[in-house]
């Protein structure tokens, strides 16, 4: 039977924290309140230290009914309860592929690393939302191990679990972890066209197709020319997809 500690491999174990590292994140956390006000994703932060959450953000999309403080208090309590069960042992596994991925990987460029996933939140009403988190580490201690990081929750534009990505800052390269080979894989980042960001731009700001084409001086068809390539490229099926997929994965 999984329990909370079971998050917390012993190859991140922190047990000591020198005052040097504990320099670097005073006040680090009112940056992030900051951020969390600007925007409609929640936003909570993992302390590896103390094996809790050292914040949780007020927007409720994570939140289950709960207020931050409660989520707060019930740390991975929390993903016991609200989780699905199968999702929960993905999560666990999620974190036994991501630690070994982490440490596989120099010092220096671990803070660089961005690990992507989706999974099933249960609200007490009993439905079921696909959320995306993404987890970054923001503190590493001395020995390189992540002391905190910061996940960013939003909706998944997915259509089940899993889907997991590691985005590493400046490259141009995306991993993805192959659930039933167990590896992972490299694939190129995908690339829109300066077109087709602008019909995402507008389509955001809820331009219709023909505003679309009035403001950018195409017809109405090329515009659906150019909708039909961004459903492919992201692989959904509508605008509203389309946007959630290219805001979670940073191509706008």
């Amino acid at each position: 039977m999984p329990n909370e500690n079971d998050f917390f491999t012993s190859r991140n174990t922190v047990n000591e924290i020198s005052e040097n590292e504990i320099r670097q994140n005073m006040n680090y956390v009112e940056a992030i309140k900051a951020f969390a006000r600007t925007t409609y994703k929640s936003i909570y932060v993992i302390d590896y230290e103390k094996k809790g959450f050292e914040y949780v953000s007020e927007n409720p999309l994570f939140l289950c009914g709960h207020t931050a403080s409660e989520v707060q208090e019930m740390g991975y309590a929390f993903y016991f309860k609200y989780v699905i069960k199968d999702d929960l042992d993905l999560l666990l596994k999620i974190n036994t592929i991501g630690f070994d991925f982490f440490e596989n990987i120099p010092v220096e460029q671990r803070i660089y690393h961005t690990i992507s996933y989706d999974f099933h939140l249960k609200n007490p009403d009993g439905k079921t939302i696909l959320i995306n988190q993404k987890l970054t580490p923001v503190y590493l201690t001395q020995s390189g191990k992540i002391w905190k990081a910061i996940c960013i929750i939003s909706l998944s534009s997915e259509k089940q679990s899993g889907n997991i990505k590691i985005y590493k800052k400046g490259d141009n390269k995306v991993l993805k972890y192959d659930l039933e080979g167990n590896f992972w894989k490299t694939m190129d980042k995908i690339k829109l066209t300066d077109r087709e960001k602008e019909v995402l731009q507008f389509s955001i700001r809820g331009y219709t197709i023909g505003e679309i084409a009035d403001a950018i001086f195409v017809s109405p068809d090329t515009v659906k020319f150019h909708r039909r390539k961004l459903f492919t490229k992201l692989e959904v099926a509508n605008i509203s997809e389309a946007i959630s997929s290219a805001t979670n994965n940073k191509l706008i």
